[in-house]
């Protein structure tokens, strides 16, 4: 037998119907039921004393809202991602909302279930970070068209509020960094789940040797998975060219972390041997031996932009459809050096 406290028993105790501790709750009044201040108070002493808690899906069935979002994100392993969960989740509970996390792993299949799944709960609103979108394409019509409010990061839908960031002037800026320090062959590890990804940072990789004079070696751009581990053999890839490049840049941070454990593993010393950089400044980049050099990429504050932007929606289902741009910012640290000098 359920020991729940029910309207019911507010009711008993406070000597009015339960009609009149349902509209108290509420906060509804008017029509036939005339609430006095003093039955208000009755109800309200009455429903501290029981501790009488609404149910949840009374409460949602008679305002339309779940008071719950839901977030998709590629990856549980890489911090960035992490970041971003932390900033959406702060502003979820400052609007006294539940969050839904759904981690698909980078594949496509677990993203289908995952939209497939959203698709069928009662949600208020839905963030999405995809990696395969365009493997998605009915998945994302039937949200488009049928779900409240969406927010996306990292790819549109047509009519739905955006995150956007542009690694490329950040990456330029991060290249001219090593090219000014005198370096002139630099390694790219390009560590993603699929073809196409970060294409604005290989992109303005290229820009940049260009607009320094230095030659494109595609040799130096080495394609791997998306761990740590990717990223050490990556790395070691590079470092078995003759002649060795003298910097390694990494998609994002963990592939850097695993240029600095392939050279630590080659007794080489970082940045007098060589200089190592990444993207996105995860929490451990600083911390690392030596601190990272990194494009910081701002992941609590994409979170709460996103978050931000879809409650904004849930207040105003009819606003133009909205466009925030999170910028990058260059963080220079003991991982790069000059270009070392030839023996």
């Amino acid at each position: 037998m359920s020991n729940r406290v029910t309207q019911s028993d507010v009711a008993s105790q406070a000597g009015v119907s339960r009609a009149t501790v349902s509209n108290v709750i509420t906060g509804r009044a008017g029509g036939s039921v005339q609430i006095t201040e003093e039955t208000r108070r009755r109800v309200l002493a009455a429903v501290d004393a029981l501790g009488y808690q609404p149910h949840a899906a009374a409460r949602s069935l008679r305002s339309g809202r779940t008071d719950t979002i839901a977030l998709i994100v590629p990856d549980g392993s890489n911090p960035h991602w992490w970041a971003i969960v932390r900033g959406v989740e702060a502003v979820t509970r400052e609007h006294g909302c539940q969050l839904v996390l759904s981690i698909t792993g980078q594949e496509a299949e677990r993203e289908r279930q995952s939209l497939r799944a959203l698709a069928e709960q009662r949600i208020d609103g839905l963030i999405l970070i995809l990696t395969y979108p365009g493997r998605l394409v009915t998945e994302l019509e039937t949200l488009r068209l049928h779900a409240g409010a969406i927010v996306t990061f990292g790819h549109e839908l047509p009519g739905k509020d955006v995150v956007t960031q542009d690694y490329g002037p950040g990456t330029r800026e991060l290249m001219d960094h090593l090219i000014q320090l005198g370096h002139t062959r630099i390694g790219f590890i390009h560590g993603v789940a699929r073809p196409g990804l970060a294409a604005d940072r290989l992109f303005a990789y290229r820009r940049a040797l260009r607009a320094a004079g230095l030659p494109y070696e595609k040799q130096l751009i080495v394609q791997c998975g998306p761990t740590p581990d990717d990223g050490a053999c990556a790395a070691m890839r590079l470092l078995d060219l003759r002649p060795q490049p003298t910097a390694i840049l990494g998609i994002n941070d963990l592939m850097a972390m695993g240029a600095l454990q392939a050279a630590h593993e080659r007794g080489l010393s970082v940045p007098g041997d060589l200089s190592v950089a990444g993207f996105d400044d995860i929490d451990i980049a600083e911390h690392l031996a030596p601190p990272l050099t990194t494009l910081r990429a701002h992941g609590e504050e994409i979170g709460c932009q996103a978050a931000t932007l879809l409650f904004q929606r849930l207040a105003d289902p009819e606003r133009p459809q909205q466009r925030v741009a999170i910028p990058t910012a260059l963080v220079i640290r003991g991982s790069t050096g000059a270009r070392p000098v030839p023996q």
